[in-house]
Order: C-alpha cells, then structure tokens, then sequence
C-alpha cells in the first residue's frame, strides 16, 4: 500500500514466484460496486418493471412489456453466467422487441434510486486509500451506461474520489473474465494485479476472478449470493470499514 502519515515508511507484500521474490506495494483498491460499494439487498424486478412501464403503455401492454424485458434480462444475465459474455440495456430491449421512449428510460434509473445508495463508509474509506497514495478503482458487472452509475456516485458524493471505472456494458467480458479485471486494472494506471487488491460479495466473480489473474481478494459475504468453494479470500470482512485493518496487515 502507500505511505501511511507518520508511519515513515511503506508496507511491502512478499510475492513468491519460481526462482524469486518480489516486494510488492499495494497501489491500488478496486471495488465492486452492487452489493459492495452499495449495500445488498433483494429487489422485485418485475415489480419495478411494471412500475416504470406502467406510465409509458396500456395497462395490458405495460404488463406485457415488463415481463418481456425482465426475461430478456434473465436470459443475457444467462449468457453472461454462461459465457461471461457482456451485454447492456440497448440489447435487453432489442431482445424484449421494445423500442423504450426517453422518459422510460428516466424513469427506470429513478426507480432505482433507493436501491443504490452508496454504503455510509465508502466516502471515509476511499479519502483514507487516497491519503496512503493507493489508486481507487471500480468493476462492475451491469448492463447499464456508464452516465447511470456515475450518476449514481455524483450523487452521493464520492466520483471524484474514483480513479477508474469499468463497467461491463463498456467491454466485451464480465467478471470473472481476466480480461474484465485488466480493464479495471489499466483504468487505474496499474500493470501488476500483485499490486491490486479486489473487494467484492460474489465468491466466483469477485474473489476467483480476483485471485485467478494474481490479485488478492476480499469478500463481502452476504446470504443470496451462491458459494463457490474453489474461491478462498485473502480477507473476509463484514463492513468496508474493516478494509484498513488488512491493509495494514500486508
């Protein structure tokens, strides 16, 4: 990691390596962002859906739109679980056959709006990473614009104090494609994945994904998302506050 204030000098990781050793610093932090960056919690698609369609269509073609788009949602989050093939919204209603007006649109990210908070420790966190000199970093896997999520963090006060983003919709690949992860890694001007540190709340997209290209990995757990037990986490924390203790640690 970087220079800690009045520490006066840096922590090193040992990397074992055939024929050698190598003293790594962490130079960067990169975060998942649904379930990690913002608190996990179940949402009712299908609800929200007709929810948002309801203004834009008769009432039985509302009903008939928000079950199209929610199983063309399930079908490439399929191919993605699949395949780790990428897709985004444009494709979600290409699939549904709809063609959606702005205002749907507007009104689908509003909808969203308090199932997206950003967690209360991320600002304090992500000022501490800065002050030790680490470089913050964002991967997700969505389907929605960069413009969304961005959205979302200048909202809550925190996208100025991100580095780099990727975001699935943007690439060809999804977590845990290694491809998706040196995306993140180029977005935040670093090349040696022991040198990043991935937190995440999935154990097959975060963790193995993490550590399968030579990062280390922390798990977020929480109780709706599947174990993967060939994944095993450098760290396990409860809260993002806990991040800094590990750390300190390496």
């Amino acid at each position: 990691m970087g220079r800690i204030p009045g520490d006066g000098k840096k922590k090193r990781r040992l990397t074992l390596e055939p024929h050698k050793i190598r003293l790594v610093t962490v130079r960067a932090v990169i975060f998942d962002w649904g379930g990690t960056l913002t608190p996990w919690h179940s949402v009712d698609h299908d609800a929200l859906w007709r929810e948002v369609c309801g203004p834009h269509f008769p009432v039985a073609r509302a009903e008939h739109a928000a079950a199209a788009i929610v199983a063309a949602e399930l079908a490439l989050w399929q191919v993605a679980g699949d395949s780790q093939r990428s897709a985004t919204l444009t494709e979600v209603f290409e699939r549904a056959g709809i063609a959606p007006p702005e205002a749907l649109l507007t009104g689908y990210f509003q909808a969203w709006d308090p199932h997206t908070f950003t967690d209360p420790d991320v600002a304090p966190l992500l000022k501490q990473l800065r002050e030790r000199g680490i470089k913050v970093g964002v991967l997700s896997n969505t389907m929605w614009p960069r413009s969304a999520h961005e959205r979302v963090f200048r909202r809550d006060g925190v996208l100025d104090l991100i580095d780099g983003a990727v975001y699935s919709s943007e690439i060809p690949w999804t977590k845990p494609h290694p491809e998706a992860f040196r995306a993140a890694m180029a977005a935040v001007g670093v090349d040696d994945p022991a040198a990043c540190v991935f937190v995440g709340d999935r154990p097959y997209d975060d963790v193995h994904g993490a550590k399968s290209i030579g990062m280390r990995a922390v798990l977020i757990p929480n109780s709706d998302v599947p174990p993967f037990e060939s994944a095993a986490p450098d760290a396990v924390i409860t809260c993002l506050s806990e991040l800094t203790h590990h750390l300190d640690a390496w």
